[in-house]
């Protein structure tokens, strides 16, 4: 049997908007995924330290507060502390084109704005995770 991916989605945070962190969670379950979700106002080190405990193999943090570009290195920086190296960091909001490009450089995943298809989201997961996870299983 074929190993479900895990994904973490979290609202990180004074932001107290969730609905599209929640339709991203059904839309991830629907699609065959495990999806944990932390429900509102996490901190960086609440998220990393699920992520942990959970055994992740992707975090997704949705951001409309326009704090992403303190919250995403802050978990980044965790991640990497905590051994994490092995988990896509990804997200989404409303952030401005010229931030996505400063985060992804920075080592974030694909970040996605409103508006964007549940479809692109799932197929960009499972995409990472096939590429990523199975070229592990099989040379590791």
């Amino acid at each position: 049997m074929e190993r479900k991916i895990r994904v973490l989605i979290a609202k990180a945070g004074l932001d107290g908007h969730d609905r599209g962190a929640k339709v991203i969670a059904a839309a991830l379950r629907d699609a065959g995924m495990e999806v944990i979700y932390t429900g509102l106002r996490q901190t960086p080190e609440m998220i990393v330290e699920t992520a942990l405990q959970e055994d992740v193999d992707v975090i997704g943090i949705s951001i409309l507060s326009g704090a992403h570009m303190t919250i995403f290195p802050k978990v980044l920086k965790l991640m990497k502390e905590k051994g994490l190296d092995d988990v896509l960091l990804t997200g989404g909001g409303i952030i401005p084109k010229e931030d996505i490009i400063n985060l992804k450089e920075m080592g974030v995943g694909e970040l996605f704005t409103p508006g964007t298809s549940t479809k692109e989201i799932i197929n960009y997961i499972k995409k990472w995770f096939y590429e990523t996870k199975t070229k592990q299983h099989v040379n590791g």
